[in-house]
């Protein structure tokens, strides 16, 4: 047995350990290779997916602290119209649920609330785009590793089964698939699993301060001074 490890470590040398990442990659064959792309490619579509979604959420949380009390100034006021400017020329889910509910005072406030709230329904399903294939490749991405590993396992026993001498480098290519894929795949699905929970957790705030506003509008709506 020490024998076996003894040259099993003489036959990795200094320039085996040296081996650059791409002639690692190289190494796990042409399955390997195809498993490691897709992955690749998975994490660049997670990354891209989670940065437009960062900065699409966070212009969407921005929200200036005057609009309601300016919605508030001109509704009692009587102005609808500038009301409804301020509502256009601010770019939030809030002003656009805000002007649909301008747009529909004069009847009955279960309408105005009904109107608001489909509005919101669109304003959220804009916000979780594409969170769902986030959801996706966290899921996926491990699994297409671990298919890595099977395939990379019967690689290496199939190598093993019909080489005369069984040695390190027999084993090598299935054992590299193996190992590389599993631990790209677990990397891509744990980047993509905590990005999309960053993300539902940001959409969420967004939605909380979606219904503060609403219900502060409604209740504008029924104060005694509104028009």
């Amino acid at each position: 047995m020490l024998n076996f490890i003894f040259l099993f470590q003489s036959d990795v040398d200094a320039e085996e350990l040296s081996q650059s990442p791409l002639s690692v990659i190289m190494e796990s064959g042409p399955i390997g290779m195809a498993i490691l792309v897709i992955l690749f490619t998975l994490s660049f579509l997670a990354l891209y997916i989670f940065i437009e979604r960062w900065f699409t959420i966070k212009k969407a949380a921005k929200i200036d602290e005057n609009f309601m009390n300016n919605i508030r100034a001109n509704v009692g006021a009587g102005n609808i119209a500038a009301a409804k400017a301020l509502c256009q020329t601010t770019d939030s889910p809030v002003a656009r649920m805000v002007e649909k509910g301008l747009m529909r005072i004069g009847k009955p406030l279960r309408d105005i609330d009904a109107a608001i709230e489909n509005v919101g329904n669109l304003e959220i399903f804009r916000l979780e785009k594409n969170l769902s294939k986030l959801a996706t490749i966290a899921g996926a991405a491990p699994m297409i590793g671990f298919f890595g590993t099977v395939t990379g396992m019967i690689l290496a026993f199939f190598e093993m089964a019909t080489a005369d001498n069984v040695g390190p480098q027999v084993l090598a290519g299935g054992i590299y698939q193996a190992l590389l894929t599993t631990a790209f795949g677990l990397l891509v699905g744990i980047v993509a699993f905590v990005g999309y929970n960053t993300l539902v957790a940001m959409v969420e705030k967004v939605i909380f301060k979606m219904e503060a506003s609403t219900v502060e509008f409604m209740d504008l709506l029924q104060e005694p001074s509104t028009v």
